[in-house]
């Protein structure tokens, strides 16, 4: 198995060793488990959960702007296009499928 050196404040390494020690489990067993997580070779670890808040947002959101669409075109137009601003700000909006 290969080794790797990696520094880390105090407060921090005290944090891994004290979550270790509560999972029942070695400080680096623990830390090999948390990129496991996160590198998204767990199926249900960070990537998992971060997939499925992004979908309910997104859900939410098209019901949202369905409801406003319907009740006032105008604003839900205005709201869109604040959020392609805000996108564009940001470079989150590809300038090819930018319709404004």
């Amino acid at each position: 198995m290969a080794r790797i050196t990696i520094r880390l404040e105090d407060a921090m390494l005290d944090r891994l060793v004290d979550r270790a020690r509560a999972s029942g489990t070695t400080p680096s067993a623990y830390i090999r488990d948390l990129v496991d997580r996160f590198e998204g070779t767990d199926p249900a670890g960070y990537h998992a959960r971060f997939d499925e808040l992004h979908a309910t947002s997104i859900q939410t959101l098209a019901i949202l702007a369905s409801s406003v669409g319907k009740r006032a075109p105008e604003l839900l137009e205005q709201g869109l296009a604040e959020a392609r601003r805000l996108l564009r700000e940001r470079d989150l909006l590809d300038p090819e499928q930018d319709p404004s």
